[in-house]
């Protein structure tokens, strides 16, 4: 018995003597292993910091993360305003029973409720108004009274708000969500580190995602309230305030986006009831997006579904295009000399093969290839797109930059990215044909052994299957396509710059989003120059740009969009109806292009009013004018 008591007695000792060993290695021994850093906060008093530190409620203030500015200086997203904090504090240690009613009146609610709410809450978080997705706003006169207060538990602190509420969100800026598995994927050097957090906001869409690697920021500024282990103020240490000491970040993206006008022309489209489609509004001068708009609205924070329908960016999504497409296939057959523009055509309202026939019943009669397009006569465009071959037409859309995305990007590493840098992530390609990797030639697909295969290889595999492609398009594909129907896809983004191009003779530039970013004092960090398109196939000449330039006139002065004449300013474009299908229903895709004013070209316009009824008049040569309008009426820089 005595042997047994000694035995439970020795190891009792012997497992004391190790924590006590343990302790005191933390507290005294220096070294590399990871027990280091706490020993050596410990020769300096650290183990009763971390001991306060388990204790203390962080509440974040501001993400860090830089903001975006439009072209004049006006910021877009970016705010600070007073709002009530709550720390989790015992109810007995609150305060006076007085001040507490006279805060629940001051947040529009009884004492009980606030009490109810308070009791919920285990860390520390911002006052909400009920069904509010923001933290209660105070007025100046309301943060001041309840500074007086002087309750425990409960201060006023400046938030910082990313998205203003003066005005929607924009799907050209995009929102910030949590991503963890996409931050573990991509940062995960960042995260080890500690330089990024798992729970920390990333951009999901947009010039939010696009340009996330710099506008995260470099630290968020936090509030620090210290309680003890029954939850009661400690005395003397009260709050404190973390930010990084960087005077550099946030960053600033000044974008080329007119806020007024994006602003003016989003309640217009609103107001004339625009559920589905976009407008683009470009400089002429050098294709800057001035106004990106897209429908339905992007509301953050309360989208229902995963697969993105909710923020897409409608402006950037490839469209069937109807009739605007028929600017390219009359370039291509100026460019081809398969058409003289003083040839006369004749339309009697049926083309007599593929099932096509013209919009206009009995057809528009004799008609040159100007008044075709004035009047947009499928029957002319039918014609002259069978009497090209598909490598013609092909070619043609590549030099005026249709069938690839449009917007500005940099192949190699730019500047501070250190990698290759598109703004408009997005942006879809359009097409003109069905993808060539569909089609199997010599025994071979697409989609085989491509990964065994060089680059070099590759590309010459597809070159092959293209010009296979292309050789195996028939005239009826071609007739279809000639009209924009059938295979032809184009976004809003490339309809406005096709008529950019054709403003400046047939050079293709690339719309840009930012023209430059700065460092929080206003340094420049780094600029992104206006620039062309890369050539693949050279430029149309000048002289097939104009006569397309006089047919937009003409469509205006008597043509399909001779509704729009009267306005503030003289414009010129091509109207587009596309048939397509939606969840198994006939719709039409409405389009209008153009450019006004037509004797000093300012801006280039495309408006997309997607699946409207069959029959429908179309709303968007309607939109055109209006939004040119708002346009015309707004002084450069205001």
């Amino acid at each position: 018995m005595f042997k047994r008591i000694w035995l439970a007695a020795w190891l009792i000792s012997l497992v004391m003597l190790v924590y006590i060993g343990r302790l005191a290695w933390l507290q005294l021994m220096p070294g590399s292993s990871p027990a280091a850093v706490l020993s050596q906060q410990a020769s300096r008093g650290g183990w009763q910091r971390l001991s306060v530190q388990q204790r203390q409620r962080n509440l974040v203030l501001d993400t860090g993360r830089g903001d975006f500015y439009d072209r004049y200086g006006v910021p877009i997203t970016g705010e600070t305003y007073s709002a009530v904090a709550l720390f989790p504090i015992r109810k007995e240690m609150r305060g006076q029973k007085e001040d507490l009613i006279e805060l629940s009146g001051l947040l529009g609610m009884t004492e009980e409720q606030l009490q109810l709410k308070w009791d919920a809450v285990r860390e520390p978080v911002f006052w909400k108004a009920d069904g509010g997705q923001l933290p209660m706003r105070l007025t100046d006169a309301q943060a001041k009274r309840i500074k007086e207060l002087k309750l425990n538990g409960i201060r006023v602190l400046p938030y910082r708000n990313r998205y203003l509420q003066q005005f929607e969100a924009k799907h050209v800026i995009g929102f910030t969500s949590q991503h963890p598995e996409w931050l573990q994927a991509v940062h995960a050097k960042e995260l080890a580190s500690g330089k990024r957090k798992l729970a920390e906001q990333v951009g999901g869409s947009g010039l939010e995602k696009s340009l996330d690697k710099l506008m995260h920021g470099v630290g968020a500024t936090s509030v620090s309230y210290f309680i003890d282990g029954q939850n009661a103020p400690m005395h003397g240490l009260d709050m404190r305030i973390t930010q990084p000491s960087n005077r550099y970040y946030p960053l600033k993206a000044i974008t080329t986006i007119d806020l007024k006008l994006q602003n003016e022309i989003e309640d217009y489209v609103d107001a004339q009831g625009m559920q589905e489609g976009a407008v683009v509004v470009l400089d002429t001068s050098n294709a800057d997006i001035v106004a990106m708009v897209s429908r339905p609205q992007l509301k953050p924070g309360q989208f229902q579904s995963s697969d993105g329908s909710e923020w897409a960016n409608h402006a950037l999504k490839a469209a069937a295009p109807g009739s605007v497409f028929k600017l390219v296939t009359e370039a291509a057959a100026l460019e081809a000399g398969a058409v003289n523009r003083h040839e006369t055509f004749f339309c009697n309202g049926e083309y007599g093969k593929y099932g096509l026939s013209c919009w206009k019943e009995g057809g528009h009669g004799h008609v040159t290839l100007e008044e075709g397009l004035a009047q947009s006569c499928n029957i002319v465009f039918a014609t002259i797109a069978e009497r090209l071959k598909a490598s013609e037409l092909k070619r043609t859309a590549d030099a005026l930059g249709i069938g690839r995305q449009a917007g500005w990007h940099y192949e190699e590493a730019f500047g501070p990215f250190a990698a290759p840098l598109r703004l408009l992530e997005e942006e879809e390609s359009g097409q003109l044909f069905a993808p060539a990797g569909s089609l199997k030639t010599g025994g071979e697909s697409g989609s085989g052994n491509t990964g065994k295969r060089s680059g070099k290889q590759t590309a010459q595999l597809e070159a092959r299957e293209q010009a296979a492609m292309l050789a195996a398009v028939d005239g009826g594909v071609l007739a279809q396509s000639g009209i924009g129907q059938r295979d032809v896809m184009m976004s809003p983004l490339q309809a406005a710059n096709l008529i950019v191009t054709m403003l400046n003779e047939g050079r293709v530039m690339e719309p840009r989003l930012v023209s430059e970013i700065r460092y929080a004092n206003g340094q420049r960090m780094v600029k992104l120059p206006a620039q062309r398109a890369q050539a693949i196939h050279g430029r149309i000449r000048p002289a097939t740009a104009h006569a397309l330039l006089r047919g937009m006139q003409a469509v205006v002065d008597h043509g399909t969009g001779r509704s729009i004449r009267q306005g503030l300013w003289a414009v010129a474009g091509k109207s587009g109806t596309a048939e397509t299908i939606r969840a198994g229903t006939a719709r039409n895709n409405l389009w209008f292009a153009g450019y006004g004013p037509v004797k000093k070209p300012r801006y280039a316009i495309a408006v997309l009013v997607e699946n409207q009824p069959p029959g429908s008049a179309n709303q968007a040569t309607k939109l055109f004018r209006g939004v040119m309008d708002i346009a015309a009426a707004l002084p450069t820089g205001e």
